[in-house]
């Protein structure tokens, strides 16, 4: 009876562990719901992308408002998804018609579902418009898909692929200062397509350029500043379609970014 006990007690842990991994992954991944107190700031809509999105108009915009960015069909599922495909943009001129949310943050938990068209597929999720997570479709570099630019390796591995639905789940905080003096560089955990990618990645600066996003232009991109940001999609003439993005406002007091122990 007592080997009955220790078996039984065994596979009531092991449930428990079960269950305890479907719940931390249950809101992360291709299809994850907003999670309790998010908003659902891209639900594939024209009133959505005019209430919540503008242009970032930096020093390539080229771009005028309304937003050209087009609703089309999803291509895999029902319902609309938003296409990256601005005119003002074609040919790579990244900056001259990317995307910003009006709303600016500083921490936050977010999920973005992105799907590439076509081979060589390009756009970016930036960070507090600072801070770009590559969607590149075929570059497995540092500069690649699913990479922190040029500060993580690229976890391509992960990928979905060219026709099909991607996602990240990132926890963010932003970068601290003191008496107007940086202390603390911001921070990131990522999840591509419901596997941890990066965790507590300490992000140095800006990458690209002014025409890149906030603080771009400053300093080589080192000169980041104490203000908050939008969430920010990058269009560069080519087809990448955005779906069923949602944002949460998180303050993260600690230097800590990992999803389970910031539950």
């Amino acid at each position: 009876m007592l080997l009955n006990f220790r078996v039984l007690g065994s596979l009531v842990w092991v449930l428990a562990l079960f269950v305890l991994a479907a719940t931390v992954q249950a809101d992360v991944g291709v299809g994850a719901k907003p999670i309790s107190d998010a908003e659902l700031i891209m639900d594939g809509s024209r009133k959505m992308l005019d209430e919540k999105w503008t242009y970032w108009q930096g020093p390539g915009f080229a771009s005028s408002l309304p937003v050209k960015w087009k609703v089309v069909e999803d291509p895999v599922d029902e319902g609309t998804v938003i296409m990256t495909d601005d005119p003002a943009a074609a040919g790579g001129k990244y900056g001259a018609a990317d995307l910003v949310t009006k709303k600016k943050y500083t921490d936050f938990r977010l999920h973005v579902e992105f799907l590439v068209s076509q081979p060589g597929g390009n756009s970016g999720v930036y960070l507090q418009n600072r801070y770009e997570i590559q969607v590149l479709d075929g570059d497995k570099t540092p500069h690649g898909m699913g990479a922190i630019i040029n500060e993580t390796e690229s976890p391509y591995e992960h990928y979905n692929g060219v026709g099909q639905w991607n996602a990240y789940d990132v926890l963010f905080r932003a970068a601290r200062f003191e008496d107007g003096k940086l202390v603390h560089k911001a921070l990131a955990t990522v999840y591509f397509n419901g596997k941890k990618v990066h965790q507590n990645q300490i992000i140095n600066q800006v990458w690209g350029g002014a025409r890149s996003g906030l603080d771009g232009g400053n300093d080589g991109g080192k000169g980041i500043t104490d203000t908050p940001g939008g969430l920010k999609l990058q269009a560069e003439g080519h087809d990448v379609r955005y779906r069923n993005i949602w944002i949460k406002d998180v303050e993260l007091t600690e230097a800590n970014t990992d999803f389970e122990s910031n539950e």
